[in-house]
């Protein structure tokens, strides 16, 4: 990534954990730290953010928006109509690239409490962006320019893998495996680990292997090129061995069938959220 990707000017509206996660990421990948303006109503964040990085701060979101030519929406749901409301005025002045990474908040939503003039982009990032490692899927308004595009995708780059979707409906698809999917494997640890112990194991191991397993079979799975998830699954699955058996019980217990079921959960929950 270069830094001519980036926007000249980034203005980040809160500054909590997504948005220091963001920050730390784009610092590392050539953007300057004094061309990023970070708004939030904390002192003590703003003096972190301000020390650990050196970012510009400001106490309110006008203030900070006003610097910057794209801003990055990383407040909670419940606050950003009210937020947005806020920033009305700015729109107007600074007819920025407004990138959300709020769950659940469709494009008319953000567009209705900013106003006309601002060019949107929604994402739906997941919490291993906090470590640089994150899954994001971001779709793009008609009126976002192709280099707007490439600044926003520079943005989101630097907390991880960035897919970009062509239907907004489909966003509640991405929040259904990658925005709840980082729960869904925390779960499969505790399953893992959970069982090992009432196989025998003492706890603390039981819980070291699960974890380290799933690592590793992570870490693989994204550095295997010539193989894809059911290739490495056969390959491991020996015939009439140990991991046969497992995976025997699962099939018979509709593994495949439970995840379905669970990721349109969360679809349908996400759509029920959007509509209010």
């Amino acid at each position: 990534m270069t830094d001519t990707a980036f926007p000249a000017s980034l203005a980040f509206i809160g500054g909590g954990n997504m948005a220091r996660s963001l920050i730390g990421g784009l610092l590392k990948n050539g953007m300057p730290g004094d061309r990023i303006h970070v708004a939030d109503p904390n002192e003590s964040t703003r003096a972190a953010l301000a020390t650990d990085f050196g970012v510009h701060t400001h106490a309110t979101a006008a203030d900070a928006a006003l610097q910057a030519e794209c801003w990055l929406l990383a407040v909670k749901p419940q606050v950003m109509d009210s937020v947005c409301d806020s920033l009305r005025d700015a729109v107007a002045q600074r007819q920025p690239l407004v990138i959300s990474i709020a769950a659940g908040i469709p494009l008319q939503r953000l567009r209705q409490h900013l106003g006309e003039g601002a060019a949107i982009v929604r994402t739906m990032p997941n919490t291993p962006a906090l470590i640089g490692l994150g899954a994001t899927g971001m779709f793009a308004a008609d009126d976002v320019s192709a280099s707007q595009r490439a600044q926003a995708q520079a943005v989101m780059q630097s907390a991880g893998l960035v897919e970009w979707i062509a239907d907004e409906s489909l966003m509640d698809a991405v929040t259904a495996v990658s925005g709840s999917g980082p729960a869904y494997v925390f779960l499969l640890a505790e399953a893992m680990a959970d069982a090992a112990q009432s196989l025998g194991l003492p706890r603390e191991t039981a819980i070291a292997l699960a974890n380290q397993t799933l690592l590793g079979a992570a870490h693989l799975l994204s550095e295997s090129t010539d193989a894809d998830a059911a290739t490495l699954r056969q390959r491991v699955t020996s015939p009439n061995g140990t991991t046969q058996a497992a995976i025997e019980s699962f099939e018979r217990d509709a593994f495949r069938d439970i995840v379905q079921r669970a990721l349109t959960a969360a679809r349908d929950r996400g759509i029920e959220l959007a509509a209010g």
